[in-house]
């Protein structure tokens, strides 16, 4: 019984990393095809969009990516030594999920946007 679970645990593991490997290509596909179609339209917000896009897929793939690894360390092969490369993993992704969001975004995920200004306008009067 112990057997079948640690191969069903695995196998989740697996298709958790294939479904990453799922978003990644199809918004790679469907992005570019996308891109290409607005390039031909000429709108000029094509390269954004499609960077845009790319970067939301990776972050979703890198997601799955890590779920896999918890999935895999925790469930299969709990040992010092396993834990140590999950949080080197965990931490070398979330680098890059950070990196990621600061070309979407323009700013390190832990800083606000820029608010609008608060100043009431002044009225003539």
């Amino acid at each position: 019984m112990n057997d079948i679970l640690h191969r069903l645990i695995g196998r989740a593991a697996v298709g958790i990393e294939l479904m990453a490997v799922a978003v990644i290509v199809v918004a790679i596909v469907v992005g570019t095809v996308r891109y290409l179609l607005k390039l031909k339209e000429w709108q000029t917000d094509a390269y954004d969009n499609y960077k845009r896009q790319l970067s939301k897929a990776l972050l979703l793939g890198l997601n799955f990516l890590v779920a896999a690894d918890i999935v895999r360390t925790v469930a299969l092969e709990l040992t010092f030594n396993s834990v140590g490369i999950l949080g080197a993993l965990v931490i070398i992704r979330t680098f890059l999920s950070w990196s990621l969001v600061v070309e979407l975004e323009g700013h390190w995920p832990w800083r606000l946007r820029a608010a609008p200004s608060l100043e009431p306008s002044k009225k003539d009067g």
